[in-house]
């Protein structure tokens, strides 16, 4: 199918299974030099992966699974958390258009709707010096999952937000325009991608309870910024700000 972009989801190659889409693209940068916009997609993932190790969770058949190769050779490498963040708003800006409700992106790139996870997000860099060379961009979006493990932490899903099942090529349609506009925007002011993260940052300067993962200790705090290397910013009791790394920090 060829979709309305200038890039990406000109090259797609499905798979009814594997072992992981990012893996799988992985492979394919490092063996040939594949188009920009290239994806690999798949019904059903073995080892589907999150952040730090974490696994992703999806029946066969029900949701968007798939990995996106970028070559962003314009973006430093101190800079790379700007093209996770584009991405979460593009995720973000797909599921709001369906679901006709603001999707907010709970850091680092989590995409959240009234407090349940509909997608999530896994970026693999490779770097040339001080820039990127290719990022492969995984995102696993719930698109008619019904069934979670009760172990999962608020799962979500479009069906459940809409009660019908979605067309899941018009959902992917959507995601990979908005994939292409943000990542063009990125591209030309990289200071409204920053802007629009934080605006749609989940629990953005609200006060909530948190949990430092280090030392195990509870506190409240407030959301008030994320630093340009991804470390979150919170301001806790007497005004102190202190700053988080991934895994550092849980939502409570």
């Amino acid at each position: 199918m060829k979709f309305n972009t200038l890039f990406v989801g000109n090259v797609v190659r499905h798979f009814t299974e594997v072992s992981s889409t990012n893996a799988l693209a992985l492979e394919e940068v490092a063996k040939t030099t594949p188009s920009e916009g290239t994806v690999i997609s798949a019904d059903y993932q073995t080892a589907g992966r999150g952040q730090i190790g974490s696994s992703w969770y999806a029946s066969p058949g029900k949701n968007l699974l798939l990995s996106v190769i970028f070559q962003p050779r314009w973006l430093a490498a101190r800079q790379q958390f700007s093209l996770s963040q584009a991405v979460a708003l593009a995720v973000a800006d797909t599921i709001s258009h369906f679901a006709q409700t603001q999707a907010l992106v709970k850091w680092p790139n989590d995409v959240y709707l009234a407090d349940k996870k509909l997608a999530g997000i896994l970026i693999q860099n490779s770097l040339t010096g001080q820039f990127l060379q290719s990022s492969v961009v995984g995102i696993g979006l719930n698109v008619n999952e019904m069934d979670f493990p009760k172990a999962l932490p608020r799962p979500g899903a479009l069906q459940q937000f809409l009660g019908r099942e979605l067309d899941r090529q018009e959902v992917q349609h959507l995601l990979f325009q908005r994939l292409e506009a943000r990542y063009l925007q990125l591209k030309q002011n990289p200071k409204v991608i920053r802007a629009n993260y934080l605006q749609n940052l989940y629990r953005y300067q609200e006060c909530h309870s948190f949990q430092d993962t280090t030392s195990g200790q509870i506190f409240t705090g407030h959301i008030i910024g994320v630093q340009e290397t991804g470390k979150l910013a919170i301001q806790m009791e007497q005004n102190h700000v202190q700053y988080f790394d991934l895994k550092e920090v849980a939502f409570l």
